[in-house]
Order: C-alpha cells, then structure tokens, then sequence
C-alpha cells in the first residue's frame, strides 16, 4: 500500500482540505494516509474527520493516525508538512510584542522581518529532526512544505536536511483571480508567467490573445488607488516598480522599508496596512474552533469538493505521468532565475509528472524586481547561517539586513531587541553562542 503521511494533522480544516483532495483523486485511491501531531486531541479530531468523509465519499483511502513520529513517516512516498512550531501562545505573542516595545510594528511576521527570523530559527530544529527520520526510514520520499517562512524552510530541508522537498504556497495560484476579480478584468483565456521569490513573486507577464494586459490593469490600478482599498500596497509596487507581487498588501506592507514608519504614521492610514493582523486572526480563529469542531469533528455526512491546494493535483500528476503545472518553491540550482543568488530558493513555474517536480528556467527577472527579492535573500541566507552555527552575531546580521527592521531601528536597538526575543524564547531555541 502506498502511503502519504501529514506532519501537523492536528490543522484540521487543512487537513480536510489537502487530504480530502487525495480521497477525491482517482489515482490516490487505495493510499494510506498517515496523520502526525504533538496534540493528540487535536490528532484524534483529525482522524474522525477524515474517517467520516471517507464513509460519506466512498474513498478506499485509509486513515491511520500515529503517536511515534518516525512510525507515520515509514514507507511514506510523499510526506505533507503543516507545523506551526510554538504557537499562538507564547511564540506568535512574543514576536511581536518584544518588537513593539522598541517601535517596531508588523502585520503578519512569519516570512521575513524580525518574527520571520525568529519563527525560522525555531522552526529549522523541528524540519531538520523530521528530515533526519525521513532519511533514516523512506529516504526516496517527496516532502511538500507548506509550513511558513516556506523559502528558508525549503531551503533547509533540501540543503541540510538532505530531503527531495518542494515549497507550496497559495498566493501563485490566488494571484489573477484576486487581481483581475478586484479590477473587473475577465480571467478567462489569459496567459501569466510568474516567478521571484516566496510571497515575492512576479507577474512578469500576463497576456490575452497575445495582448499584453499590463496596460490596461495599471490604468485600473492607478483609478483604484484613488480611493481607499485592501490591496493598496501592490498597486503602489507595481505602479512604481511595473510589476505586480503574488502575496498580498498585508505581507507585503512589512517585506519593504516604505510603508510602516513611525515618522510617516499617516503611512498607515493611507495604505490601509493592518498592523496586528496576524495575532487577530490567531484569537478569532481560536474562539471560532469549538463552534467549527462539531461541523467537522462528528459530522458523520461530512462532505468535501477538491479544492485548488496544489498537494493532490502533484500527486496525481506523479502516479499517472499526466503532466500538471505548478508554482513551486524550489533551490536556485543551475541558475533558474539567473540574477539571484545560487544559495537562493525561488518560486519558479516547475513542471510535474511521474519524474517528479522539474523546475524551468526563467533567466533575469527585471533588474528592479531581482533587487527587491535580494533585499529579503539577505536575511534568509543569514537566518540559515545563524540557524546551522549557532552565533547569535548572525541573527543579528539578520535582522540588521532585513528592509523593515534597519529602516526603523538603530542597529545597537536590534541587537538589543534580538537579545530580548532570544531570553524570551527559552527553550524555543536551542542554544546560541
């Protein structure tokens, strides 16, 4: 029997959703799907869930759920990864208000920037233990990431870990519905190439019977920026850098040095940036989950349509050799985007069939998008530094290269604040010298 095994099964909706998707694949069927988490409660719910939806939909999938870790990833041909380590409580709290405390504000904190840096190196233990299991037990398995801060995590397990992993992520895939919906353009029949980095990838091209669109949706931009929208921040990118980003404005508003100042607080009115944003979700997502778990948990006509999550389409694409084509995150090897750095991961259109996941080749991105994105390599390539040698001075180097961070801060502040997140992580992180 093969087997596809999902680290962090206790994200139930996720899990619904990536795993439903493989018992409505016809080529999945048969599959024993393997759950993994630390919170067995929050496991045992993942399991009934599932085992409900295979009643109502027929599937001959299997639902095993496993409390030995390195037992769920045995024999596992692919191996989905959704772990948040630390949580809401403490982790999340702490990355942004020790940042606060010395005027340092964010919106969402998990990719770059100080709670980028600080999920990161909390994170890369945890990746780099589930790699060493998966080397040690299935070494042949593909590892599908969709944990954030997705670029430095995929570069780790594929560097260091030693793991044949590609990096998943919504926002390639919500780009021209979201654009096109928010500026009355119709989707159907057009054509889009897109590449950069995670959450900084690129429209480079986007066309219609051979028309280039790019006119005519900034002319739409620029109309709507009159007024106050949610997707401020990418128009104003796209209007004075000429391309439009794949993530959106709230990512966005804290990847770059322009928009959350303390000297300009009138910045955040204006781009209508939502400081906080991802602690809010947290508390509504956590008093919506009681009210949310008897729907899911013990809905014995639980029902689920295939949704757009790339997991099952790859899947799919490998076991039936019928060509499926994504927007990975993958290394940067051999030069896939040629004016970044080699040690990079980059989001690349990448091609699947029963090889496997083959990136293509984009050559230069324009010379102002490359710059952007390396501003953020940066501080990833210094946050694995800091991560594989344990010297505390990298993850300052780190932070004193994130755009955010240096434009707002003295660097004798960061190194101060750094310090303060490193004590108040405890045993978060390992130790560093």
């Amino acid at each position: 029997m093969s087997k596809i095994t999902f680290i962090g099964a206790g994200s139930t909706v996720f899990a619904k959703n990536v795993l439903g998707d493989c018992m409505a694949t016809a080529a999945l069927q048969g599959f024993e799907l393997a759950l993994y988490d630390i919170d067995l409660q929050r496991l045992k719910d993942s399991e009934n869930m599932l085992n409900n939806l295979k009643s109502s939909s027929g599937s001959t999938c299997t639902i095993k759920a496993y409390s030995d870790r390195k037992e769920a990833l045995r024999g596992a041909k692919y191996v989905i990864n959704a772990i948040q380590v630390g949580g809401y409580d403490p982790c999340t709290i702490t990355d942004f208000e020790i940042p606060k405390k010395y005027g340092l504000r964010q919106t969402i904190a998990d990719t770059v920037g100080i709670g980028g840096i600080f999920r990161n190196l909390r994170t890369i233990p945890v990746m780099l233990d589930f790699a060493a299991d998966i080397c040690e037990v299935y070494p042949d398995a593909l590892f599908l990431n969709y944990t954030n801060p997705m670029a430095v995590l995929t570069n780790v397990m594929s560097t260091y870990g030693g793991v044949k992993t590609v990096g998943l992520c919504h926002s390639v895939q919500q780009c021209i519905p979201g654009l096109f919906s928010h500026l009355g353009i119709g989707q159907e029949g057009v054509q889009a190439k897109i590449a950069g980095i995670n959450h900084m990838a690129w429209l480079l091209e986007v066309t219609k019977d051979g028309k280039d669109l790019y006119p005519e949706i900034k002319r739409r931009a620029a109309e709507k920026q009159l007024e106050p929208h949610g997707d401020m921040v990418r128009y104003e990118m796209m209007l004075k850098f000429g391309y439009y980003i794949t993530e959106s404005s709230e990512h966005n508003a804290e990847y770059h040095p322009y928009f959350i100042k303390r000297n300009y607080p009138e910045l955040i009115d204006r781009f209508q940036i939502p400081l906080d944003e991802y602690p809010r979700r947290c508390v509504e997502q956590i008093s919506r989950w009681e009210q949310m778990r008897e729907e899911l948990v013990n809905n014995q006509e639980l029902k689920h349509e295939r949704s757009h999550e790339y997991a099952s389409y790859i899947l799919e694409a490998i076991e039936t050799n019928v060509p499926f084509k994504i927007g990975g995150n993958v290394m940067n090897t051999g030069g896939l985007i040629t004016n970044l750095p080699k040690e990079a991961c980059v989001e690349v259109p990448c091609l699947v069939d029963s090889s496997g996941v083959t990136p293509t080749y984009v050559g230069d991105l324009p010379p102002q998008c490359a710059a952007l994105n390396r501003t953020n390599i940066n501080t990833q390539l210094l946050t694995i530094e800091a991560a594989m040698t344990r010297k505390k001075e990298h993850i300052y180097h780190a932070a004193m290269l994130d755009p955010h961070t240096v434009a707002e801060l003295s660097m004798d502040d960061i190194v101060s604040m750094c310090d303060e997140l490193i004590a108040a992580h405890g045993d978060w992180l390992p130790q560093y010298n």
